[in-house]
């Protein structure tokens, strides 16, 4: 298990209008949380996109994009460039009419790890996600690179406390949870379903929320991007509820080792009475 001080970064912001004005927009967070010292950093949901599930159309399929693919190779370089590792949000395309809602993980020498693609998907006002992607086939996995043992959860995920679970048992240290979420929806579960989870299953958390009124919709997007650590304490300040910002935290992972010493809870888990939780 990886020790020590990892100094990390949250990128929250609103849409510029078009895909390459985003991708140019995180290149340069990316780059400001180099000159900070960060060494990892995950982006929003969907990064290079509005959030375009609150409507239902199929022009914007034209979103999604081979994982790894054009944008993922853009910032392995930069990856490489930065020595940071990057969480990647975007819209795959596996093949023809097969989407999914991923995120690729890129290691700071540049080098592509893997992807997560996202298990839960909505299907509400705001939220017309099946209409875009399907489920998740992956499963949970936890990639190792140069800052630790990285999961991560997107979003509607956030709401399952199965998958964090499924990510502490693979041995993950920071878990990213890069999200669109609106004000009126869901703002009042925003700072307790993570830290909640981040004590649970006993590792740090990063929470992303892109913020502004995009021209698709309503829905309010309120930030507050933040870091939890596996007390369930913040990490420095939550991000502001309107304003685009790139938060730098320095997140000690030798708490890990403190925390899982004094609440054994993966050695007190009852897998045996567990089985109801998985019948159909």
């Amino acid at each position: 298990m990886t020790t020590g001080v990892v100094r990390a970064a949250l990128v929250q912001t609103t849409w510029t209008g078009d895909k390459e004005s985003m991708i140019k927009a995180h290149e340069d967070y990316a780059r400001e949380a180099a000159a900070q010292g960060a060494k990892v950093i995950c982006f929003q949901e969907l990064f290079y996109g509005p959030y375009f599930c609150q409507v239902q159309d199929a022009a914007y399929y034209e979103y999604a994009e081979s994982i790894p693919g054009p944008t993922t190779e853009r910032f392995q370089a930069l990856a490489a460039e930065l020595g940071m590792v990057m969480v990647l949000p975007m819209y795959e395309q596996e093949q023809p009419g097969v989407l999914y809602n991923t995120a690729a993980v890129v290691d700071a020498d540049g080098r592509y790890l893997g992807k997560y693609r996202k298990n839960h998907i909505p299907q509400v006002k705001g939220f017309w996600e099946k209409f875009y992607f399907r489920p998740g086939n992956l499963g949970y996995p936890v990639f190792d690179t140069a800052v630790g043992r990285v999961g991560v959860y997107i979003c509607y995920d956030r709401h399952f406390p199965e998958g964090w679970r499924a990510l502490g048992l693979n041995g993950a240290q920071i878990v990213f949870n890069p999200s669109a979420t609106s004000r009126g929806l869901s703002s009042y579960l925003w700072q307790l379903e993570q830290p909640a989870s981040a004590v649970a299953n006993e590792y740090f958390i990063g929470a992303i929320n892109r913020v502004g009124v995009e021209d698709l919709g309503d829905n309010d997007f309120y930030g507050q991007t933040y870091f939890v650590d596996p007390e369930g304490k913040f990490v420095g300040e939550v991000a502001d509820t309107h304003l685009p910002e790139l938060i730098v935290r320095d997140l000690d992972l030798s708490l890990l080792g403190t925390v899982r010493d004094r609440w054994q809870f993966y050695r007190d888990r009852r897998p045996d009475s567990y089985d109801g939780l998985v019948a159909p």
